[in-house]
């Protein structure tokens, strides 16, 4: 007769076991994940409409948080990003892009790569080529791309242009959200996010393109049909932008960048698409929307 050890004795009945959380079809914690996206947009709304150059620090702290998170998750892989000439040539390509516009900011963004390759010449050539990538990487997928952003809000109805842009953007969150819990059953990319489907696709666009529609009709007198440009746009490239940051993830064998936002993850986990749909929705907005 043997005996069992403690690790493979069957549970009794009367042991108590702790509840699970509850969560969402999609896996997300839903109160918590709606109470923290009305405190952003409360964030963002307030610097905003209030005075508009607040709107920068709140982009260079957003951003700063995004690259510590890159940081702990790319050293998973014993890659190690420079982080300190990253994070400040990034701000000031930041802060440079709203008072000297692309041109400052490309100048910031040459001396930066040049800075980070020098940063990491002290720790000799094991990993250089890998560290010294990862930092030129993190440059462009984050702050070349929050470039944009600030490039909205130089304009006199930059403001409202940055609602547009983030409107757009949540809105195909939103909408894939919606329509993936009530209807998704075809996944769109399994291999690399199993959660998205086609028909959370669909619902992305027809949220995105009515945001679109409604914000440059409303917000800033533009024609009906950016709107629609817009929505489409800012649904493509905001899905391209999940699932890039989902691949960098499952490369890294992690299941978020943080834990920072309750219901949401890291913080980059709510800017991946944002960072992703910036340059068109400036491209966009620059090109067809006359300044009001």
């Amino acid at each position: 007769m043997t005996s069992e050890s403690p690790a493979e004795t069957p549970q009794s009945a009367e042991t108590p076991v702790a509840p699970e959380k509850k969560t969402s079809r999609a896996g997300r914690n839903l109160p918590a994940s709606i109470a923290v996206a009305v405190g952003l947009i409360g964030l963002v709304v307030a610097t905003l409409f209030i005075q508009k150059e607040a709107f920068i620090p709140v982009v260079v702290v957003a951003l700063a948080i995004g690259l510590f998170e890159l940081t702990r998750a790319f050293s998973t892989a014993r890659i190690k990003i420079p982080v300190l000439p990253v994070l400040t040539g990034g701000s000031i390509m930041l802060v440079g892009s709203y008072w000297g516009g692309m041109e400052t900011a490309s100048v910031a963004l040459a001396l930066t790569i040049i800075g980070t390759l020098v940063w990491r010449l002290s720790d000799g050539a094991e990993g250089f080529v890998r560290d010294s990538s990862a930092g030129v990487f993190v440059l462009g997928y984050l702050y070349l791309m929050g470039s944009f952003v600030i490039l909205m809000l130089v304009e006199d109805d930059g403001p409202w242009r940055i609602v547009a842009f983030i409107v757009a953007t949540a809105s195909s969150d939103i909408g894939g959200y919606v329509a993936g819990v009530l209807f998704g059953k075809h996944p769109m990319a399994p291999t690399i996010s199993p959660k998205k489907s086609w028909e959370g696709f669909a619902g992305s666009l027809i949220f995105g393109v009515a945001a679109g529609i409604v914000t440059i009709t409303y917000a800033l007198d533009g024609d009906w049909w950016v709107g629609i440009i817009l929505g489409i746009a800012g649904v493509v490239f905001a899905t391209l932008g999940d699932l890039s940051e989902s691949l960098i993830k499952r490369d890294l064998g992690i299941k978020d960048m943080g834990d920072l936002l309750p219901g949401h993850g890291g913080l980059m986990d709510r800017l991946d698409s944002l960072i992703a749909v910036a340059p068109v929705a400036w491209l966009i907005l620059h090109t067809l929307v006359p300044v009001s």
